[in-house]
């Protein structure tokens, strides 16, 4: 339990990595809410936002990545983990700054990693079925359970969701995986399960509310039918790759 456990007693360096774009109406309450004492250093990297996110996130002392040009959320998330490895990181906190998802959980969200239990612990808005109270549209609802569960029966693992973007990884996990080769775009989030799954790394849940509300950042329904296709093909790759048919090198 974490209140049995002393953050001063950590010995692992830990680095929460905010992808940020267009984040300027939330950023400084998502960084407020951040447990400090459990955290060492906090990234934030500006996707070529087009107002004043890096502005805010400069006055908030962050430590401030800029891409010239929108790579997008996957690009995002590559440097964020590159920039945060140099940094001598042991584990890594992702933790978007539309406040959707609540830092305050980041020691659950942690813990696990620093009693060495596993290798990746993610927030799941399905544990416990807040996800719709929580504001998410049935149709994502609907669409989330639809995917998790052919995600779940290729991949020969059990999570309740694969698409929240509250997670934290060990740096055991980020040096074994070949992230770099996984798309610039949404789907990134599930190639690195994929690749985990693959190398046998340990996975954990915990449960997680969410937040939908006008400034929170998130996908319309066309953008989310290709996000969907993005999934199912990526399924297809990792099969092939697990039947020897057609050898996928970021699954290596």
């Amino acid at each position: 339990m974490v209140e049995n456990f002393d953050p001063r007693q950590r010995t692992k360096k830990v680095v929460v990595i905010m992808p940020a774009y267009n984040a300027e109406k939330t950023l400084e309450r998502t960084v407020a809410d951040i447990p400090r004492e459990w955290v060492d250093e906090i990234i934030l990297t500006d996707d070529a936002s087009q107002d004043r996110t890096v502005e805010i996130a400069r006055k908030l002392g962050l430590r401030v990545f800029v891409h010239e040009k929108n790579l997008g959320y996957g690009g995002n998330q590559k440097t964020c983990y590159r920039e945060a490895l140099k940094l001598g990181a042991e584990i890594v906190v992702m933790v978007h700054p539309d406040h959707q998802y609540d830092p305050r959980v980041i020691p659950d969200l942690i813990l696990p990693l620093l009693r060495d239990e596993c290798d990746a612990v993610f927030g799941s808005r399905m544990l416990g079925g807040s996800a719709l109270e929580g504001g998410m549209p049935k149709w994502k609802f609907l669409a989330n359970l639809f995917l998790t569960a052919l995600e779940n029966a290729a991949f020969w693992v059990y999570l309740t969701e694969y698409h929240s973007g509250f997670r934290a990884y060990s740096r055991r996990y980020l040096e074994q995986v070949k992230y770099e080769l996984n798309s610039n775009d949404f789907v990134f989030d599930t190639e690195i399960i994929a690749q985990g799954v693959i190398h046998g790394l340990r996975i954990r849940e915990i449960p997680i509310r969410t937040r939908y509300f006008p400034e929170a950042s998130q996908i319309g329904f066309w953008r989310s039918v290709v996000y969907g296709l993005s999934i199912i093909k990526t399924v297809i790759k990792y099969k092939l790759h697990t039947w020897r048919i057609w050898r996928q090198e970021q699954f290596t």
